[in-house]
């Protein structure tokens, strides 16, 4: 089994209404879902909104596939219950993570940057499916993938470590610097692009761990 670390992204287009009020208000930061389930095109699901909820239930009570919602206010935030019909857009995204092996762990988060993050787990062919059936006017990215069934992010990809490592050795984190990242692809023996990407990415999720792990 393999966990993976998905993120997606829709266009402007084809963002849900109460994933587009997230994006739009200041006064809701996110959605953390954190259990939910779907039966026979109906979804069930209890969240915690870090927010406003006078911003967010107008959107709840216009919505007419809407079936019942309950809000409970709580510290920096409100929790809710919801059930509502799924659209065709939700109800494909739902079969492309419905795979036979696929395992959806909560908690699902809903960001303001009109994406989703979550975590699956399943077979290697399985997980991939899901890369492959995601619906088109969603993007998908993968952020991490691990050989464990875990639900932790590791801070860096094997691969970023290597590029990591390989631009430390070639002195590109010198001060001054003294190689630059040309240096560094034909350490790793790949194109600049790739080896520019490695790096964002493995020093972007470094920082977000010290900040993370912080006092």
């Amino acid at each position: 089994m393999k966990s993976m670390r998905i993120e997606l992204e829709y266009t402007s287009e084809a963002i849900p209404s109460l994933h587009e009020a997230i994006c739009e208000s200041p006064r809701i930061e996110r959605e953390v879902i954190v259990g939910g389930q779907a039966v026979d095109g109906v979804e069930t699901i209890t969240s915690f909104v870090y927010g406003d909820a006078d911003a967010y239930e107008p959107r709840l009570a216009d919505l007419e596939n809407v079936l019942e919602y309950d809000i409970t206010p709580a510290d920096d935030g409100f929790f809710c219950y919801l059930r509502r019909e799924l659209d065709s857009e939700g109800v494909s995204l739902l079969n492309a993570l419905s795979q036979e092996t696929v395992v959806v762990v909560p908690p699902i988060e809903v960001r303001s940057d009109r994406t989703i993050r979550l975590t699956i787990v399943g077979h290697s062919s399985a997980l991939s499916a899901v890369v492959d059936e995601v619906p088109e006017r969603l993007t998908l990215d993968v952020r991490w993938v691990s050989e464990d069934v875990t639900v932790t992010e590791p801070s860096v990809t094997d691969r970023q470590l290597v590029a990591l490592r390989a631009a430390r050795d070639v002195g590109y984190y010198e001060i001054p610097r003294t190689a630059g990242i040309e240096a560094v692809a034909d350490e790793l023996e790949c194109a600049v692009s790739t080896a520019s990407e490695l790096l964002r990415r493995g020093e972007a999720n470094a920082v977000d761990r010290v900040l993370d792990e912080g006092p």
